[in-house]
């Protein structure tokens, strides 16, 4: 028995030694188990045309980054290749496609099309589907258990109509990709929305540059990352019949009569866990942004018949009954609603009587009452037919009635509120159908009053249409907040893809320059006396980078701390993660700082991050910090500075939600919370503009003299303990 024990034990010890030998990478990594080996294939887009420093700046370059060692990300894009293998360059005919095959990668993206849209290869845009499932074809002979996930090309801002033109990707090529993902099951990633409203980033008006480059990973790293849970089935029975199956672009619809009334269900290709779901309330397949960009991230689409039935009674019991089979098929307890101007009323009686069984409202023009519309008794004409039939299925039998009606979602907000659910309204600044001040701004106002969440966007010179927005990003991060479904990218390590002069760096110098120079100071400077490490506004105190030109805290900075070893380590435009890469990735704790000052976080309010996410990020920091650093070290934590000009500002609500929650955190002794809001605003709460520039977020030189002498200040407590 001991001569058991004592073999197995040798063959566990000798397993794991020979496992850690075989698995030491060349950069002295160690992974557990294989790596996932993921093919970028592409044109010029993927291998990083025009984007600097492509070795690190590309797309894929950057997913390798956030990805990290565990994953293998190959970049097999070709410049001008077409998909179609009559194009004047077809990828099939490149060494890349061959290796790419050859690399039997677990997860395939796929990103070709833009330059079939070229008048030389556009007559050959008949053989695009055919030449695609060809396409997708071989990589699945390569490997039958790879992912394979086309990518929309992205739009075109060039006006030449013989080069890559708009109307060509948006109207003919991206239908096909979308039959091609019907047709063969395969997923897909709308690129095209994400850069509708992104031409500044595009600046030779096809190729994103590195910043572009760095959403676009994002998005593939949530694709990644997804989880996926079993799909349900739909089969007939006494209550569901005429089942048939259709395309909704790309996906997987079904229409069926369940208990006597039309439903349908989309279907994504991998569901997310929890089986989380959208309720479209009227006008299905309309503006249908939203509801694709769901799809992607394994949301059910769902719809029940209501129409001509104004959130009546009898609407309600329709939509009570296809919930109760929703529930019956494993879906989620709690659904989004998307209410599109009539369905209002649908969406908001139902989540009245329903409050506990709704996650959020998405309302885009939503019609709140029916005095405005259909009665029009007020700035819209009215419409006599639906008011008619309004009255018919409400049971009212005189005009006066109508008057008096208390049944309309703005007469019933203490029910609403009760869900205690986010609500997001979409609407055009000048509707003249659904006016706002007749509907979302009253609603809104006692909404709030009441004690509800509600976040309003106006469009200015939209009228009622178009709903929605081009790039739906943020309903989409809206509904995954509210589903618990959003991926909290603050706190993935990742590079920044910053590039730009205007950051006050020197010409020709990067991020990765800059993160370069700051891991060179930190490894030959011995017991710094202070590392300053942020964004921006730390980069501003200057000290000894030989890269940054804007330094209006420099002064300030030496005349605080004379004869002391300070190490800047800001760079302007990071964001949570990016610190986070950084220490993890480099060498600070070289230096063996004896304070650590860290302010980060408001470059994170551009992303729509809200305040748990970011400081999700921040306690990341702090803790990669602790460990690395010597316990001696002291830590200044300060999140963001104080942001937003005025007290009551969005931007002020956030940073003050951020802190409320920083200071509740549960710190290392060697960490201290610091919050100067109090030295940097009047007394009514407001931004010193002495003290900050006009965008009410970066320091004046008299700014640094504030914070500095607070930074002072709380070295000076620290060493008298």
């Amino acid at each position: 028995m001991k001569l058991q024990i004592g073999l197995m034990y040798f063959k566990k010890v000798f397993t794991s030694v020979f496992i850690l030998f075989m698995l030491i990478n060349g950069y002295g990594q160690i992974f557990v188990g294989e790596r996932v080996k993921i093919a970028c294939v592409g044109n010029s887009i993927t291998y990083g045309m025009n984007v600097e420093n492509r070795n690190h700046n590309s797309y894929p370059a950057q997913l390798q980054a956030m990805l990290g060692d565990n994953y293998l990300v190959e970049n097999f894009g070709v410049s001008s290749r077409t998909l179609t293998r009559k194009g004047n360059y077809p990828y099939w005919k490149e060494d890349a496609f061959k290796k790419a095959l050859a690399f039997k990668a677990d997860i395939v993206f796929i990103k070709l099309g833009s330059n079939d849209a070229k008048a030389v290869n556009r007559i050959h845009l008949e053989d695009y589907e055919s030449d695609y499932k060809a396409l997708i074809n071989e990589f699945k002979v390569a490997n039958p258990k790879s992912r394979i996930v086309l990518i929309y090309p992205l739009p075109s801002f060039h006006s030449d109509t013989t080069y890559i033109w708009e109307p060509v990707i948006r109207d003919q090529i991206i239908p096909k990709i979308k039959k091609v993902a019907y047709d063969t099951g395969v997923e897909t990633v709308d690129m095209h929305q994400l850069f509708m409203d992104k031409s500044s980033l595009v600046p030779d008006k096809i190729h994103p540059n590195s910043l572009g480059a760095t959403i676009m990973a994002r998005r593939l790293y949530e694709v990644v990352k997804q989880s996926s849970d079993e799909k349900i089935k739909i089969t007939s029975s006494e209550d569901v019949k005429d089942i048939r199956r259709s395309d909704f672009h790309g996906y997987n619809q079904y229409d069926f009569i369940f208990k006597g009334n039309a439903v349908k269900i989309v279907f994504p290709k991998k569901p997310a866990v929890g089986k989380p779901w959208i309720w479209r309330a009227r006008f299905f397949g309309h503006e249908p942004q939203t509801d694709i960009a769901l799809l992607e991230r394994g949301f059910y689409v769902v719809y029940s018949d209501v129409a001509n039935l104004y959130g009546s009674d009898e609407a309600i019991q329709r939509w009570n009954r296809f919930y109760k089979y929703l529930q019956e098929q494993g879906f989620a307890k709690k659904g989004a609603i998307e209410a599109m101007s009539r369905g209002g009323l649908i969406a908001y009686n139902w989540a009245a009587k329903n409050p506990d069984k709704v996650a959020c409202v998405y309302a885009d023009a939503p019609v709140l009452d029916i005095l405005s519309w259909p009665i029009g008794n007020g700035k819209y004409k009215g419409s006599l037919k639906d008011t008619e039939q309004l009255k018919k299925v409400y049971g009212l039998t005189a005009d006066e009635d109508l008057y008096t009606f208390k049944g309309s979602p703005i007469n019933k907000v203490k029910r609403i509120v009760r869900g205690k659910y986010p609500m997001l309204h979409v609407c055009g600044a000048d509707d003249a159908v659904v006016p706002l001040d007749e509907n979302t701004q009253p609603f809104t106002r006692d909404i709030r009053n009441s004690g509800g969440d509600i976040r309003t966007i106006f469009k200015e010179n939209n009228g009622h249409h178009p709903h929605s927005l081009k790039n739906p990003t943020v309903i989409v991060n809206f509904i995954l907040e509210a589903t618990n479904q959003k991926l909290n990218l603050a706190v993935v390590p990742a590079p920044s893809g910053e590039f730009r002069s205007g950051a006050g760096w020197t010409k020709g110098t990067d991020w990765w320059k800059q993160a370069e120079d700051i891991d060179s100071i930190c490894a030959n400077t011995e017991d710094a006396d202070i590392l300053l490490i942020g964004n921006s506004i730390t980069q501003g105190w200057g000290s000894n980078r030989p890269h940054v030109t804007y330094k209006p805290g420099k002064s300030v900075l030496d005349s605080l701390f004379p004869n002391k070893k300070i190490i800047n380590a800001g760079i302007s435009g990071d964001r949570t993660q990016n610190v986070l890469y950084r220490i993890k990735n480099g060498h600070y704790e070289k230096c063996r700082p004896k304070v650590a000052v860290i302010t980060i976080g408001v470059n994170n309010f551009i992303n729509d991050d809200n305040a748990v996410e970011i400081v999700a990020g921040i306690e990341r920091i702090v803790e990669l910090a602790s460990s690395k650093f010597s316990s001696q070290t002291k830590i200044l934590l300060f999140g963001p500075l104080p942001t937003g000009v005025e007290s009551d500002s969005d931007r002020r609500m956030k940073y003050n939600s951020i802190h409320n929650h920083l200071k509740k955190l549960s710190l290392p002794d060697n960490v201290i919370y610091c919050n100067p809001v109090e030295e940097l605003t009047d007394a009514n709460g407001t931004l010193n503009l002495d003290l900050y520039s006009n965008d009410g977020i970066h320091l004046k030189p008299k700014g640094y003299k504030v914070w500095g002498g607070y930074i002072e200040n709380r070295i000076k407590n620290i060493q008298t303990k």
